[in-house]
């Protein structure tokens, strides 16, 4: 079985098709497109009919072995997908892939989705039976470095081009979640035609749909601006947004600039820590501003928030996300 990635998907497909594909990661959108190529693929060929099965507690696995066994009338060929959230077939579920495998045939394609296999499972007895009928593609998380280029290629493909620090902007704005940076190009999509995105354009476009957005509520409190940072908080809760949103943004912040101090201390320059240009002279004031035994001490207040959120009754979530939210503009708590 070759084992592939994603991005040799394609060509591998080009080459003909495989009776069973395994696929296997914890990155939802790629796992999820790679089946859509897959089966597209599949379908071109005459895979005119598709089995479904789901692989959770107590699945019996002769379903596997019938659904190989019963044709349609109407169809020719079949593809049987089973899901295996657990990742772990046991017994009864290892001797039917491996008699599966077995007498895999040309007119029935198996594709196998789980999560991420770890090192004991990829050499395990059924995944080695699967490996000498198919391919098995491992689907690797987009690291953080990485997004950008990611992301440009997704625009690229989407028919858009975009400004580098619109591209940072947006790989900031989503955390590695790929899913939600996929959604916001199909926004720009709609929004963007026959020009480049701008960093403007990107900023308005990933922005919360309310008018009080939580990034400006951070970058009020970074520039010092406490009494916009309070305007916008309290529009943040007149406007239904979730304390647990605006902490972990405010949590993020505190981390990021307690890691930045430690990377400004040992030399490197604010230009190679921070890439989108406007954000620089916030965080550099803000570091210049907060000491990180402020900040530490922050962190724990922000936990007591965090607390208070899920059910503690020493303070009220909004009265705990205000007083952060002075701490970081630099100002002491009411």
């Amino acid at each position: 079985m070759p084992r592939i990635n994603p991005r040799q998907l394609k060509q591998n497909l080009r080459q003909g098709l495989y009776p069973i594909y395994v696929v296997t990661g914890d990155e939802p959108l790629l796992v999820q497109e790679c089946c859509d190529s897959i089966r597209e693929a599949a379908r071109k060929q005459g895979f005119n009919e598709r089995d479904l099965l789901h692989g959770e507690n107590n699945f019996d696995w002769g379903q596997l072995l019938s659904a190989a066994g019963s044709m349609s009338l109407f169809a020719d060929k079949k593809v049987i997908e089973l899901r295996l959230p657990g990742g772990k077939p046991g017994d009864k579920g290892s001797k039917a892939l491996q008699e599966f495998a077995a007498t895999a045939n040309d007119d029935t394609l198996l594709l196998l989705v789980l999560p991420r296999l770890d090192r004991s499972q990829l050499n395990s007895k059924w995944v080695k039976a699967l490996e000498a009928k198919g391919v098995l593609m491992q689907v690797w998380p987009v690291e953080a470095a990485e997004m950008p280029r990611w992301i440009h290629q997704r625009l690229r493909a989407a028919g858009l081009d975009a400004e580098p620090e619109a591209i940072q902007i947006l790989s900031e704005r989503v955390e590695g979640n790929l899913l939600a940076a996929s959604q916001e190009i199909e926004k720009l999509k709609l929004l963007v035609q026959d020009s480049v995105v701008t960093a403007d354009i990107m900023n308005n476009a990933v922005a919360s749909s309310a008018r009080y957005d939580v990034f400006g509520l951070i970058d009020k409190a970074l520039a010092g601006d406490a009494a916009g940072a309070v305007r916008t908080l309290q529009g943040l809760r007149a406007e239904g947004v979730e304390a647990p949103i605006v902490l972990w943004a405010i949590a993020r912040e505190i981390r990021t600039l307690l890691e930045t101090q430690q990377k400004l201390s040992e030399g490197q320059p604010i230009s190679r820590l921070v890439r989108i240009q406007k954000r620089q002279s916030l965080i550099q004031a803000a570091c210049q501003r907060l000491r990180p035994r402020h900040l530490e001490n922050f962190l724990m207040r922000a936990r007591a928030v965090d607390n208070a959120i899920k059910g503690g009754k020493e303070m009220d979530p909004w009265a705990g996300l205000l007083e952060l939210t002075l701490n970081l503009s630099g100002k002491r708590s009411i």
